[in-house]
């Protein structure tokens, strides 16, 4: 009795623990939060300490924690089951113990996982996709949420990432595709088998995008010793400014009011170390890039949700307004940089809801033209020239569009998702692709702030 009672106080003492909450992905500007402008989370749910040191040598294919017992055909006893149960295991328990808060830390985050974030169990929690590229980002902003300056990532931070991504990374080892070959027995006869392959788009980019997390952690290492500083804004007087303390400071736009400044010495940087910065931002740069590149072609080859076509307006004129579908309209050659010139877009929000309407409108024209030509035969054959000539204008505005939008995302390449990159988001259910464009998409945020950070500190050495 007294092992029973002591086993219910610890028990109700760990259900008093109170649990983490994922909050889903977001778009916000990287000069509006100090979080990436993709994602926005204080916590993570599946971003909880836990020591390397105890974790089994046994190799795992999963990567989980092993835990070996010699009672392996009794069924599997609870926490207070165990305990009620401690003098009858060998003498093996005492380790068992020891692995014990690991396995129940790791059962509880892979719970919280299959369970879609619905902690009833009731069936109402989000797909396994959404779930993953939620823990995937909340992860990221655990750990690079408040990475303002240009230092090394902590020991810390630096293992938590490794090893919770290296849990989530681990689901890609199992996505194969199975597909027919022919086989030759011993004595001659073929026969046909099915045999697995990796999946193309995770044997690819899956690869790729661990080099490029490698590469930025290298980026972030390499700054233990440097010649610039920072200095927070409340710390710095405008006498201590003026007198030349501070030596030469970056003169940052007051939207990054959170962000602490840097400083260079008065006669700025040496060569070698301006050479040094300027060779990791084009390298940040490139990282950025690619990232970008592999996050949308990700999103590209997700499905358009029906309850996105279904929000569509009825017309392209309608999304647009009379303005830019009259430019777009002209008989003449269609220029979108003239057009995004006339338009004199003052900010970020106004870009992005710019994107958002005429990805809209493009969508629309494109269901028109597929319409168009899904009549049945008696209809094209009585509509035949009215059907031509509306065709026409449908697929030839549904690609002005389409310029548009590609001009308009390359002018602002730090643009946040757009509603319909939101929707596929949301509304993904392959696994695999989930954990595509969440791996990309926060390596995408995390090289971007490399490369802005940079060039704040080339900034205060030009000033």
């Amino acid at each position: 009795m007294e092992h029973l009672s002591e086993s219910d106080d610890t028990l109700a003492d760990q259900n008093d623990q109170p649990s983490t909450e994922t909050l889903v992905y977001s778009t916000m500007s990287t000069d509006s939060a100090p979080a990436y402008y993709r994602t926005n989370s204080d916590t993570s749910a599946f971003s909880e300490t836990v020591d390397d040191s105890s974790y089994s040598s046994e190799p795992s294919p999963l990567h989980w924690p092993v835990v070996k017992c010699e009672r392996q055909n009794n069924p599997i006893l609870g926490r207070l089951g165990m305990k009620q149960h401690k003098h009858d295991i060998n003498e093996n328990y005492d380790d068992f113990e020891c692995l014990d808060p690991e396995l129940e830390t790791m059962k509880e985050r892979f719970a919280k996982l299959l369970l879609g974030e619905d902690m009833s169990g009731g069936g109402k929690g989000v797909c396994t996709a959404v779930t993953i590229s939620n823990a995937i980002t909340n992860l990221y902003a655990t750990v690079y949420g408040q990475k303002l300056r240009l230092e090394p990532l902590n020991q810390e931070k630096k293992a938590m990432w490794k090893r919770e991504m290296d849990y989530l990374l681990s689901v890609c080892d199992y996505m194969v595709d199975v597909s027919g070959s022919t086989q030759e027995l011993q004595d001659g006869t073929s026969v046909q088998v099915m045999t697995s392959i990796p999946r193309s788009d995770i044997y690819v980019n899956l690869p790729a995008l661990q080099k490029l997390d490698a590469m930025l952690l290298d980026i972030l290492d390499s700054f233990q010793v440097t010649e610039f500083w920072y200095a927070e804004k409340g710390s710095m007087s405008s006498n201590s400014i003026g007198s030349g303390s501070f030596g030469r400071v970056a003169q940052l736009n007051e939207e990054k009011w959170w962000l602490p400044v840097p400083c260079v010495p008065p006669d700025g940087l040496s060569e070698e170390s301006r050479m040094n910065l300027r060779h990791k931002r084009d390298c940040a740069n490139q990282i950025h890039k690619a990232a970008m590149a592999i996050n949308s072609n990700i999103l590209a080859e997700m499905d358009i949700p029906d309850s996105y076509m279904a929000s569509l307006p009825r017309n392209g004129r309608e999304s647009l307004g009379d303005t830019i579908y009259h430019s777009m309209c002209t008989p003449e050659k269609f220029s979108p940089e003239n057009l995004l010139d006339r338009l004199s877009i003052t900010s970020e929000h106004e870009a992005l809801d710019l994107a958002n309407r005429v990805e809209a409108s493009m969508y629309t024209w494109r269901r028109k033209s597929c319409i168009s030509h899904s009549k049945s035969s008696w209809n094209m054959v009585k509509d035949f020239i009215a059907d031509t000539e509306r065709s026409d204008k449908n697929h030839t505005l549904a690609e002005r569009a389409e310029s548009l939008l590609f001009c308009l995302k390359q002018r602002y390449p730090e643009l946040s998702q757009t509603s319909l990159d939101t929707w596929k988001i949301q509304y993904n259910q392959d696994v695999g692709q989930a954990i595509l464009e969440s791996y990309s998409r926060v390596l995408e945020g995390l090289a971007f702030n490399i490369v802005a950070r940079i060039e704040d500190v080339l900034n205060a050495d030009g000033a």
